[in-house]
């Protein structure tokens, strides 16, 4: 199987939190677990305005994630409602840590 998960939780291990989320990675992908998915917390965003605080105009969310692997990751996502439709923003900070070339 060539897909990933991403489950996630409003069980927080910081109370500014306002998710927890894990990402498991296919096997093809070189890496078993994500310290933090960008893509995948916009996404969380989106839900959580569409299903879970859906009369809001805006939200600033934080996303927590990697602790469980020792790499504590936090994904900042804004949320904004403009003519019924989702405008998602994410923010955070990166670190390097490695470089590698791939062929194709």
């Amino acid at each position: 199987m060539k897909a990933s998960i991403h489950p996630f939780c409003l069980e927080t291990y910081d109370s500014d939190a306002n998710m927890h989320a894990r990402h498991f990675s296919s096997p093809f992908s070189g890496t078993i677990e994500d310290a933090v998915t960008g893509t995948a917390s916009g996404v969380m965003g989106a839900y959580f305005a569409k299903f879970i605080k859906r009369n809001e105009e805006s939200l600033n969310l934080i996303v927590e994630q990697g602790q469980e692997i020792d790499k504590d990751g936090r994904v900042l996502v804004n949320v904004s409602m403009t003519q019924k439709k989702l405008k998602i923003e994410i923010t955070g900070n990166a670190v390097y840590v490695d470089e590698f070339e791939v062929t194709i």
